[in-house]
């Protein structure tokens, strides 16, 4: 399996812009990701004052290289570069030598409490 995490530093970004990341997720992203062709999982994640990512893990290396080639040149105006007020400093593709479910199984949610 092949993957794909973009990033966006959250230096300096606002606790509201944080919130609005996280109600992004929870009510548009999360809907959107379900649907998508060749996708197996996405994963949101969030450091609070260090930078929001999400990271993509596709059937297939040519599934992620379709999905980068058509995200990247509109990334400037993707949802998450809007909230924040500035483009992802990091796209990275990288493989995936294993995943493993744990005893406790795999939990997919809109959102999660801390």
């Amino acid at each position: 399996m092949f993957g794909l995490a973009v990033r966006w530093s959250l230096e300096g970004a606002s606790p509201q812009t944080e919130q609005d990341l996280r109600d992004y997720v929870a009510t548009e992203s999360y809907a959107n990701f379900a649907q998508l062709a060749n996708l197996h999982q996405k994963t949101w994640r969030m450091v609070p004052g260090e930078y929001f990512e999400g990271i993509y893990v596709f059937t297939s290396n040519e599934a992620r290289i379709a999905f980068q080639e058509d995200f990247t040149p509109r990334v400037a105006q993707s949802k998450v570069s809007v909230l924040i007020g500035s483009e992802p400093f990091n796209i990275e593709p990288f493989e995936i030598l294993a995943l493993v479910e744990g005893p406790e199984g795999f939990r997919a949610a809109p959102r999660f409490e801390a």
